[in-house]
């Protein structure tokens, strides 16, 4: 192989960073991969911030550990709570989630836009400058979407539960007269289709998670950092996960696989 292939480690509570993950092999189908879910401690949402950076900082002590050369904080709360932490502490990249403010409120011709987010993410530094920035003319429905990442990863994201649920917290913003709505957690885009299902045509779902894999890709072209070329021709990727892996792996046949050429898939149930 030649470049630095030493393996992208991406972390989140659970399964929510698989959706970052599929457009990372997108892009970079010759990088190796170690996914590490949280799942002993998930859902991150409603913790508070010290606890966050505590598993973000044990969980990146471990990606290190496996030689890690860019750690991806798939997860939006842990990006709010713990990313100026770890960039801090540790001399090597991460690349963080950012909410996709800007490109909803850029494109809305209503001027009026919803976030659908964890409690943890609108309280987070990103949440609050880009909206400043970005977001200061338009109308920003925000709402806090409690329980949906349990939906998530009980494996239950098109369930008649799930759908209730959502036209609860989208249907307002729908009064509001958004034409973008903005999913500000990883777990959400796995909900997308029910999304899909309940919201009139005219708005434009915004996942920021192929944003994310290019800003990934960028930030280690420029630090030298990519491999080159991958001998296998298929992607390797190490999962890692501190309680149940069933849910992952049931994500894992249905999304990842499906998309991409990925010959070697190794799980590991680990603690903290």
């Amino acid at each position: 192989m030649n470049g630095n292939c030493n393996p992208i480690g991406i972390f989140d509570s659970g399964a929510g960073g698989l959706t970052v993950l599929t457009e990372l092999v997108k892009i970079m189908p010759n990088e190796r991969y170690i996914y590490f879910a949280d799942t002993a401690n998930c859902p991150y949402g409603s913790k508070p911030a010290e606890e966050i950076i505590h598993l973000s900082d044990r969980i990146t002590q471990f990606l290190l550990s496996k030689g890690c050369k860019v750690v991806v904080v798939a997860c939006n709360t842990a990006t709010a709570a713990a990313i100026d932490h770890l960039r801090s502490s540790y001399n090597i990249p991460f690349i963080g989630m950012e909410p996709a403010i800007k490109p909803a409120s850029q494109n809305t011709k209503t001027k009026s836009i919803g976030v659908l987010a964890t409690a943890g993410t609108f309280k987070g530094r990103l949440y609050i400058e880009t909206s400043r920035k970005y977001a200061a003319d338009v109308n920003v429905c925000y709402q806090v979407g409690e329980g949906l990442v349990e939906l998530v990863e009980s494996g239950k994201a098109n369930s008649t539960e799930a759908e209730q649920l959502l036209h609860r917290y989208v249907d307002p913003m729908v009064d509001c007269n958004i034409d973008h709505l903005v999913l500000g957690c990883t777990h959400y885009p796995f909900l997308k289709s029910t999304l899909e299902k309940i919201l009139p045509s005219n708005i434009t779902i915004v996942d920021p998670a192929p944003a994310v894999a290019l800003q990934t890709k960028r930030v280690a072209d420029n630090q030298g950092l990519l491999c080159k070329e991958n001998s296998m021709n298929s992607t390797i990727i190490e999962f890692y996960s501190s309680s149940n892996t069933d849910i992952l792996k049931n994500l894992i046949e249905t999304h990842l696989k499906p998309q991409h050429r990925i010959d070697d898939i190794y799980f590991t149930n680990i603690k903290l």
